[in-house]
């Protein structure tokens, strides 16, 4: 097994609350072993583009800095795909920048798609690789939690309070989407949090009809207000894509669903004001829960064991309270981690009254 003397570290994909923390914890293990640490620049562009952009990193750029505390990428991220060039030919470019850098392992923070990714061009570069899950979206494969997703929840909730007030004096309907994509666990976590009175996610289908009986309950216990809160993946009420707005490389851009819901519930129910409030990408940002940074830590921390023990091609996971890491393989054949509609989340929503479609 060749000895370490240097790694690499990026961020790719979205970015979220605690990816610095994770970058702080991987320089302090690895510069104990002694070993040189090379911050790459905006994901993989860092290492396929020409000049190649990094830093050295050491603890100093931390431990003396609020950089941990605070959200965003100090290496700055990458999340555009890789349609517009094939995945053969910017293989090819990583292996000669990994040759090029010295470079004798990689470690990538981010999603199930950087991941598999990664892994492929890391395959032809011969280099050593561990992954460390973070998203919003807490879809990750096998495990619990990713880094970046309590600081999520915590501002949809924490938003979900301020404008159940400004719903309540105005005697309104706030219908609140929050990220997501194509799984629901930011949309229930935070509607159970904030006491919300609608749930609706990508995983359960729903009509507008069952929508409407939930607010005709609530206005008949003497309350004219109420929250509605929607994944931003969630379809029409037949099925259909609200957007069709696809990003540069072909992918599809969420948002509008609630727009349309408050249409759409109007129209049927004009008994009660709707106004719909998009959250965005302050989702992301804003300082890291406790959660996320202890999640980062301790992530950063094992992956650096995991190469220091010649471990290659696995993702650092959070599973039954304890730490551990998966084959990169297995967590991309598990696919996407949707939300389980027979679940312990969504069994708790209906338990609180909370109506989550047609289940």
């Amino acid at each position: 097994m060749k000895k370490i003397k240097r790694i690499g570290i990026l961020t790719s994909g979205g970015d979220c609350a605690g990816l610095n923390a994770v970058l702080s914890s991987v320089v302090a293990a690895a510069e104990k072993k002694g070993w040189e640490i090379y911050g790459i620049h905006n994901g993989t562009e860092g290492i396929t583009e020409t000049p190649h952009s990094y830093e050295v990193l050491t603890l100093k750029d931390f431990s003396d800095s609020p950089w941990p505390r605070l959200s965003g990428s100090y290496l700055g991220s990458l999340n555009k795909g890789l349609r517009i060039e094939s995945l053969e030919e910017v293989s090819k470019r990583f292996a000669q920048g990994v040759k090029d850098l010295g470079l004798d392992a990689i470690i990538v923070v981010g999603g199930d798609g950087s991941m598999n990714i990664v892994s492929n061009m890391s395959k032809g570069a011969k280099v050593r690789m561990i992954g460390i899950p973070k998203t919003v979206d807490n879809d990750t494969p096998i495990t619990e939690s990713s880094v970046g997703f309590q600081t999520a929840v915590e501002y949809c909730t924490t938003s979900i309070d301020s404008l159940e007030l400004t719903a309540r004096s105005h005697n309104r309907a706030m219908v609140i989407e929050v990220m997501g994509r194509d799984a629901g666990h930011l949309a229930i976590h935070s509607a159970i949090s904030g006491q919300a009175d609608v749930c609706l996610i990508p995983e359960i289908p729903y009509s507008i009809d069952g929508i409407i009986n939930k607010l005709q309950e609530i206005k008949a216990r003497g309350r004219n207000h109420a929250i509605i809160v929607v994944s931003e993946g969630c379809k029409t009420e037949d099925g259909k894509s609200v957007s069709n707005r696809q990003n540069m490389v072909g992918e599809k851009v969420y948002g509008g669903i609630s727009e349309y819901l408050c249409g759409e519930i109007t129209k049927r129910y004009p008994a009660m004001q709707f106004r719909s409030v998009t959250l965005g990408h302050l989702q992301r940002s804003g300082v890291p829960a406790a959660r996320d940074r202890l999640l980062a830590y301790l992530f950063g921390v094992h992956a650096v064991e995991l190469l220091e023990k010649g471990e290659d091609k696995r993702m650092v996971v959070w599973k039954d309270g304890k730490i551990s890491s998966v084959k990169l393989s297995e967590v991309v054949k598990t696919g996407t981690t949707l939300v389980n509609p027979k679940g312990k989340y969504v069994h708790t929503a209906k338990a609180l009254g909370i109506y989550v479609g047609e289940i």
